[in-house]
């Protein structure tokens, strides 16, 4: 079974980040999606528990993919799930000098996890949970951006 993680703070999981899992789903058995704890990005928005819970919500029509989280070095998790891939998202050029110099490194540390990047759909290229987040803080939006059920969550997080 070819298993690939998909590592990321998803806070919170956009439909951009739904695009990457589905064609994911098409390259790889089973999809680990990886809830990292140890983020550099500041305090969360929506708690750990309540990303698992919007994630599953979004997933349930893939039965191969599963959601985690983990705190450490991405590739010690991938070994953990036995995984050969990390999944990574590249919406713009602005995102590839940063995740191929991350790629390199977990090469480095492990050279039996590759890094597999995907693009989602071009609609998707200017979405990331960041501006979601800020945008619904504003009361802005974002139902063309996010499942309902994350778009409700975001509405009771700001209300």
């Amino acid at each position: 079974m070819k298993t690939a993680i998909y590592p990321g703070t998803f806070d919170p999981i956009t439909n951009g980040h739904l695009d990457i899992i589905e064609r994911a789903v098409q390259l790889f058995d089973q999809i680990v999606v990886s809830i990292a704890k140890n983020s550099e990005k500041g305090q969360s928005l929506f708690s750990e528990e309540e990303r698992t819970y919007l994630i599953r919500e979004s997933l349930l029509e893939l039965p191969s993919v599963e959601v985690d989280s983990f705190e450490g070095l991405m590739v010690d998790h991938a070994v953990k799930h036995s995984a050969l891939a990390a999944i990574r998202g590249l919406r713009a050029l602005s995102d590839f000098e940063f995740e191929f110099k991350m790629a390199l490194m977990n090469r480095s540390l492990n050279k039996e996890v590759s890094t597999v990047f995907l693009m989602p759909h071009a609609k998707y290229t200017h979405i990331s949970s960041s501006m979601v987040r800020e945008v619904a803080s504003l009361g802005g939006d974002v139902r063309e951006y996010v499942p309902t059920h994350v778009n409700q969550a975001l509405r009771e997080k700001y209300k």
